[in-house]
């Protein structure tokens, strides 16, 4: 109850600080303030209450010290509208969209109907973040497989952002920002570096993973050969066991990154963008308030050049 309590307290408070929709969306109202160094703290929408209104949710983001949220891709204009509705009466900016439909309907498949079905999902993906005033849509580029090559999946999905999402994106002034993943594609720095450039467009840039590259390499070399070319990233922790070959993820600090060395990197590159975290929700049975404040405090500190606990 207390959370509900507090939820409704912050509801109201929103309201009478809101001078408009349009103010909410470009200077979000509440106590958090922007990270050490300008950088912003973000959450995903999977990491919030899924049993609760959108408000509710975005409202328990608020308080616990985030200042946005990362969506998911919302094919319902009604559930849209709602969701750009309840940003305004929270407070919480939504800064970006994770795409859905990358993973099951990849660009750079050989099969025209899954391109096309692809193309259609990123269109939404792309509406979404203008109606909500995201100004950046994470996209999976390609998948690299037993039907599809590293040269077919570079050449094909470079060929249908340039042709059949660059132009809308353009038009919206939504950037398409580029993931790197357990894909098997793009496994460098030089190659995301390179795969970025060759678009011309500040339309197309990266979205950096710190977690997704611990497997093979350092977080803190990627920030620094991508540079300016990173316009979001994302925050998880990762533990290698490397003699019994098995890997888990974890909470912010229990991993194996260097977070200082992280910090470090970012502040040299000068990125002063939003940081979502992507971890798992609360343990069974716990608090999400409680559980996003820690989160929350981890991240602080991260920016601070500190560990996270």
């Amino acid at each position: 109850m207390n959370d509900r309590r507090t939820f409704l307290k912050l509801l109201a408070a929103a309201a009478a600080t809101t001078a408009s929709p349009a103010s909410a969306q470009t200077s979000p109202p509440g106590s958090s303030t922007p990270a050490a160094g300008g950088i912003r703290k973000s959450t995903l929408i999977s990491m919030l209450p899924r049993d609760r209104p959108y408000t509710e949710r975005f409202t328990v983001a608020r308080e616990a010290g985030f200042e946005a949220v990362e969506m998911r891709t919302v094919t319902s204009p009604d559930e849209a509208a709602e969701i750009r509705d309840a940003a305004q009466k929270s407070g919480l900016k939504i800064h970006s969209v994770m795409n859905e439909d990358h993973w099951r309907l990849p660009l750079s498949s050989g099969d025209r109907t899954v391109v096309d079905g692809s193309v259609k999902g990123m269109e939404t993906s792309l509406r979404n973040a203008k109606l909500w005033g995201a100004d950046a849509v994470l996209l999976v580029p390609a998948v690299v497989d037993a039907q599809t090559s590293y040269k077919d999946a570079w050449t094909r999905s470079q060929a249908v952002i340039r042709e059949r999402l660059l132009p809308l994106a353009t038009e919206l002034k939504v950037v398409i920002a580029v993931e790197e993943v357990w894909n098997k594609f793009l496994l460098s720095p030089l190659e995301f570096a390179r795969y970025v450039d060759e678009f011309e467009s500040p339309w197309v840039r990266a979205y950096f993973d710190v977690g997704n590259v611990v497997f093979y390499a350092f977080p803190q070399d990627w920030i620094r050969t991508l540079g300016s070319r990173t316009v979001k990233v994302h925050l998880k922790d990762f533990k290698l066991d490397r003699e019994n070959g098995r890997f888990t993820w974890t909470n912010l600090g229990e991993g194996d990154i260097d977070w200082p060395e992280v910090r470090k990197a970012f502040a040299e590159v000068k990125y002063s963008g939003y940081v979502t975290t992507e971890l798992s929700g609360p343990p069974k049975g716990g608090s999400h308030a409680e559980y996003l404040k820690d989160v929350a405090t981890r991240v602080d500190r991260i920016l601070a050049g500190e560990k996270p606990f």
